[in-house]
């Protein structure tokens, strides 16, 4: 792989998420292996909004497939995903409105 770009895959899933990034698939250049958050924080026009529903827990990361968090390292190849959860609390049950 010399001289070619590293790549981390990045999917969105769940309308909110989608519509915050505008895309739902996209290759993210990458250096070296990275966190979550820096690769975030490196992409502000790509990924920049997907930041606050990380801060809320309303984005469920997972790097090939293993949940993941923003602290977790990405590394090229990867398959990073954004899943859009709302209102999950941490017991693991749905708020349901009444």
């Amino acid at each position: 792989m010399e001289g070619e770009a590293h790549m981390v895959s990045v999917q969105i899933f769940g309308q909110t998420l989608r519509a915050a990034v505008d895309e739902s698939e996209l290759e993210v250049p990458i250096n070296d292996q990275t966190t979550v958050k820096q690769l975030i924080e490196a992409n502000p026009a790509q990924l920049g909004p997907l930041l606050q529903y990380i801060k809320s827990r309303e984005a469920l990361i997972t790097i090939n497939k293993k949940i993941g968090s923003e602290d977790s390292v990405v590394k090229d190849g990867d398959i990073l995903k954004f899943s859009f959860q709302s209102r999950t609390s941490y017991d693991g049950n749905r708020d349901i409105p009444t």
